[in-house]
């Protein structure tokens, strides 16, 4: 739409037909990783719902704090009364009081674990954060990645589909003229509709690829950026495995959560040994009352009166009925129970760790495989085209050779995509994986 006849549209309409326009100029924008990550970390519900999750831990630790510091409660009351004598006199009194009481822990090892336990639980939260995160990254580097291989994948088909469709055109040609049969022409209509077929496969998935990862940023039409050529892949470094699983078992967030459960695991068994220990707190309390009335004569408690104390309180349990003890069984037994958690996840930590090195290592070869297989099929076709002009290759070598080279070229770039993406995954499962990785792959994609 020209600006010329935007300026005769009403006002509504011309703001609308504006607003689409910057969208699809914006649209056609190509955009590199760490931009769709900063979008998904501000869009992303599950990273978000993380996040306030851990933000929350820092309060819920605040309150255990708040254990052991003094504590104050104001209190009050009024009472109106009034008697009947059998006389028909009455009496009556109005009394209102006014106290301050205040608490403040000398002793509670109760209290001191659970603020204990608090610091971990808190530590816990960042180590879930910190998953939370680097899950993050990767979701949003496989959905980046999986659209340039469906984008390559697409390429593939359509340029083989060309190709076919050459290759028929010039076999019902030869027909015409005698130089082929029948069969030549039947071959490559065979293989255009099966190109045909495959083009229409490959369009829908790459459809849905771009929408699993407009929907993970919160962006619609996300064109990312393809890597830039000549294509080169950073190496594994280190090149030893030991070197990752080392690194692993000292930063990895899952081994981290699981020895902070350990922690807890062994300061309930000291709340549970706590019961039967006696608590101490420093108590005072200041109140004042005021006594009105005829009844009050009586008594002579007419007027205010002002008290306080000041004292320390001892409290020792002497029987619970078994309850302390057998609390103390359990959480020894749950103590337990989280040594075998922190040693379940060191070794589920090692092996994903050996894993990862190794697939990556695996892919940096096939990569390497693919590009020799590149070069040879594409000399194989040369070849074979070259065999046909001269009769001594039929169109049905010509369609295969073709055939087996894009899907060499496509393998090839799906194989480059899942090294980057592996090698992301081996930080990862390392506990190493960080936001700087996705701008160190920035590095590697076209500007």
């Amino acid at each position: 739409m020209s600006s010329l006849s935007l300026r005769f549209l009403p006002t509504r309409l011309r703001c609308a037909s504006l607003l689409a326009l910057l969208l699809a100029s914006g649209a056609a924008q190509a955009e590199n990783l760490n931009e769709l990550y900063e979008a998904a970390r501000a869009y992303d519900a599950t990273y978000l719902s993380a996040r306030s999750l851990a933000e929350s831990a820092e309060f819920r630790a605040a309150q255990a704090d708040a254990l052991r510091l003094p504590s104050a409660s104001l209190t009050g009351s009024a009472n109106v009364s009034e008697i009947s004598a059998v006389t028909g006199a009455s009496v009556g009194s109005r009394t209102a009081t006014l106290g301050l009481q205040g608490r403040h822990p000398l002793f509670n090892r109760g209290n001191a674990a659970t603020f204990e336990q608090a610091q971990r639980v808190l530590a816990v939260s960042k180590a879930d954060l910190e998953t939370a995160e680097q899950d993050l990254i990767l979701r949003v580097a496989q959905a980046y990645f999986d659209v340039l291989a469906a984008q390559d994948a697409l390429s593939a088909a359509q340029a083989f589909k060309k190709a076919v469709s050459e290759q028929l055109a010039s076999a019902k040609r030869n027909f015409e003229v005698g130089t082929a049969t029948i069969t030549d022409t039947r071959e490559s209509q065979a293989r255009f509709d099966l190109a045909t077929a495959r083009e229409l496969v490959t369009d829908n998935d790459l459809r849905t690829r771009r929408t699993v990862l407009d929907q993970l940023v919160g962006r619609a039409a996300v064109a990312p950026n393809g890597l830039a050529l000549p294509v080169a892949l950073p190496p594994v470094l280190p090149a030893e495995m030991d070197a990752w699983v080392a690194t692993a078992e000292a930063r990895h967030p899952t081994i981290r959560k699981a020895q902070l459960g350990q922690d807890v695991a062994r300061l309930e068994t000291e709340k549970a040994r706590a019961g039967a220990l006696p608590t101490v707190d420093l108590v005072g309390s200041l109140g004042t009352s005021n006594n009105a009335g005829s009844a009050t004569l009586v008594n002579s408690n007419r007027g205010t009166a002002t008290t306080g104390s000041v004292g320390v309180q001892l409290n020792m349990p002497l029987y619970t009925g078994g309850a302390v003890q057998n609390r103390i069984r359990e959480t020894v037994v749950l103590e337990e129970k989280a040594r075998q958690d922190l040693e379940a996840a060191r070794r589920g930590v090692t092996l994903g760790t050996r894993s990862a090195f190794l697939g990556v290592q695996s892919g940096l070869g096939q990569v390497k495989a693919l590009e020799a297989a590149e070069a040879s099929t594409k000399l194989a076709l040369e070849a074979t085209e070259l065999g046909y002009k001269v009769g001594v290759r039929v169109n049905l070598d010509v369609l295969n050779a073709q055939s087996q080279l894009f899907e060499t070229r496509r393998d090839l770039s799906k194989a480059r995509y899942d090294v980057i993406v592996n090698g992301l995954k081996l930080r990862q499962a390392s506990g190493q994986l960080q936001p700087q990785d996705v701008r160190n792959i920035d590095a590697l994609l076209a500007r």
